[in-house]
């Protein structure tokens, strides 16, 4: 699957996380330069928090602020005139953590930086769900000799309550919700694999796997590629940035493991990290080439998924 892309932005330090705005305008955060934008439609970026450490995964929360996945900085690399994530837990790391932002102001408040006594490593990607609480992912840091487990968090946006839903996870990063509210989803980087679980009530889920983390397979992708973050459109496909087979996979909800009725839609990077869908009728999708440091968009041949704020 081919589509025409239009570069809406250049220049960016290895974007990630967007989210289109009513007013036209898409929210996405800079991990290189810790940033948090605004980015307009004449392309003109305008930074409007300055976090620290690695932003990630944002979201519109129900208060209207933004909230931030922070994993705490990467190390990043030039090859071949792209910027690349390095493998270990940089020498400036700063801790994992949850933040909130006011997007007016551009206060950045840290609501958490860990969980049941155990430090956040590396905040990945989240959602928030129709009762206004959030699914996010720690992908952890690697190390020398060690590295993290993983694990998917809900918590609540007020900074009350936190609580480990799934662990341990391999590198988990993608998170959503399927339209009916009734699944969660996981994309895995470096396994190549999105799993889903039955969610059972507010940060609740079943674990029909009698197998590790007890979710079900959703797709292994084959050979050498990475998954990133992922969003999810009207009809329940998972759509999830590829690295190395640089694109978009399209996974169809009822998809069982296999590769035969998964899409791929590429894109012009070796590194596609995100996308997110917008405009008037939602058929507009908007990705992240982190590798060149772009924000494009180009046409979806569905309507994305409304999210919940």
């Amino acid at each position: 699957m081919t589509t025409t892309v239009t570069e809406i932005a250049s220049g960016l330090e290895f974007p990630e996380g967007p989210i289109w705005m009513p007013d036209g305008t898409v929210l996405c955060v800079e991990l290189k330069r810790g940033t948090v934008d605004r980015v307009h439609a004449d392309g003109t970026v305008e930074v409007i928090a300055q976090p620290g450490g690695s932003p990630n995964g944002i979201a519109i929360g129900p208060d209207g602020a933004l909230y931030v996945c922070n994993s705490g900085g990467w190390e990043f690399h030039e090859i071949m005139g792209m910027t690349v994530t390095g493998t270990f837990q940089p020498d400036d790391y700063s801790g994992g953590r949850i933040e909130r932002v006011d997007l007016s102001s551009g206060e950045v408040t840290v609501l958490y930086d860990a969980c049941d006594g155990h430090p956040l490593m590396g905040p990945n990607d989240l959602v928030f769900d129709s009762d206004g609480g959030m699914w996010f992912t720690d992908h952890g840091k690697i190390r020398a000799r060690e590295r993290d487990h993983g694990g998917l968090y809900y918590a609540s946006a007020d900074g009350s309550s936190i609580t480990e839903v799934v662990y341990p996870l391999e590198s988990p990063n993608g998170v959503g919700i399927s339209p009916e509210g009734d699944r969660v989803y996981v994309a895995e980087t470096y396994t190549g694999r999105v799993y889903w679980w039955p969610i059972e009530g507010s940060g609740k889920v079943g674990k029909p796997s009698p197998i590790g983390h007890g979710g079900n397979l959703l797709v292994g992708l084959p050979e050498m590629q990475f998954l990133d973050s992922l969003a999810v459109d009207s009809a329940g496909n998972v759509v999830v940035g590829t690295i190395i087979n640089g694109g978009l996979t399209v996974v169809p909800p009822d998809n069982e493991g296999g590769v035969e009725r998964v899409e791929h839609v590429a894109l012009p990077d070796l590194l596609v990290t995100n996308v997110c869908f917008g405009g008037a009728d939602l058929q507009t999708a908007f990705a992240t080439l982190s590798g060149t440091g772009k924000l494009v968009s180009f046409p979806w041949p569905r309507p994305g998924l409304r999210l919940a704020f």
